[in-house]
This record gives structure tokens, C-alpha cells and sequence, in this order.
């Protein structure tokens, strides 16, 4: 099978998926949850779900838990909405990269390294300004 349509139907599946967790799933467990991507082999048989969690990592595998024990619900949502052969079997797969990349961006941040300074970037702002207003007169 073609990639393209490989790569169609996950962002297909993504958004049936995100859009049942959002509106219509009542379990208390799954909130917070941000689905990332979809990985589907080329059988279409299985796919791989990405989601990120807001909180702590206990909170995570919470939500992990709600969301196995509504694949089933999950996967009948896919059927109703897709027109596939088969309709994959869902696999959740907890992605902390973006909290990572946001303690990553904390630290740098604390630290200072690699971010120009509040006062140099202020003036340097102002500046250009002043610059820009002076061509405006002259022009």
C-alpha cells in the first residue's frame, strides 16, 4: 500500500480518536490527554497511538489504563467513521517528549545559557525602532 495513504488514514484515525477522547469519553481517568500522532503499518491491521499527558507521571499511566479499557469504544468510533477493511487494533503509547522539551526549555531558561538577555534584546528592539522611524522622515 501507498504511503500517502498510510499517512492519510493515521491522521484520519488521529482525529476520530482525539475527537472521541474530547467529546464523547466520560471516563474520569482520561482527561488532560493530548493525542500526538498515529503510527499505522502498511496493513492498516494495528496503529500505534501517541498521547501526551498534563501532570505528573502517575497521572500518566492513569490515563493510559482509561484509555486501554476504552479501545474498545475507541476502535467501534474508528469503524463508524473510517471505510477500512479492517478496523485497527489501538495500541496507547505514553510520549513524554514534550515534557521533556518543556523541562529542557525550564532549565535553559534558569540557567540563562543560549537566550540573549531582557535588557540587550530591549534595547536592540528599541533601536530598530528609532532606526525605522528616522527612514520614515527622511523618505
Amino acid at each position: 500500500m501507498s504511503q500517502r495513504r498510510t499517512a492519510k488514514v493515521a491522521q484520519a484515525i488521529r482525529q476520530v480518536v482525539s475527537t472521541a477522547i474530547l467529546t464523547e469519553l466520560r471516563d474520569p481517568r482520561v482527561k488532560k490527554v493530548t493525542v500526538l500522532n498515529v503510527e499505522v503499518p502498511s496493513d492498516l491491521r494495528s496503529a500505534k497511538v501517541y498521547v501526551s499527558v498534563l501532570g505528573e507521571e502517575r497521572e500518566g499511566y492513569l490515563v493510559l489504563r482509561g484509555l486501554q479499557s476504552a479501545r474498545g469504544f475507541l476502535q467501534s468510533r474508528i469503524a463508524d467513521e473510517l471505510d477500512l477493511r479492517w478496523t485497527p487494533i489501538l495500541e496507547f503509547v505514553l510520549d513524554n517528549g514534550v515534557k521533556k522539551s518543556i523541562e529542557t526549555s525550564k532549565m535553559l531558561r534558569e540557567t540563562g545559557v543560549g537566550l540573549p538577555e531582557d535588557d540587550e534584546a530591549e534595547s536592540a528592539g528599541e533601536e530598530d525602532l528609532d532606526d525605522a522611524d528616522t527612514m520614515e522622515d527622511s523618505g
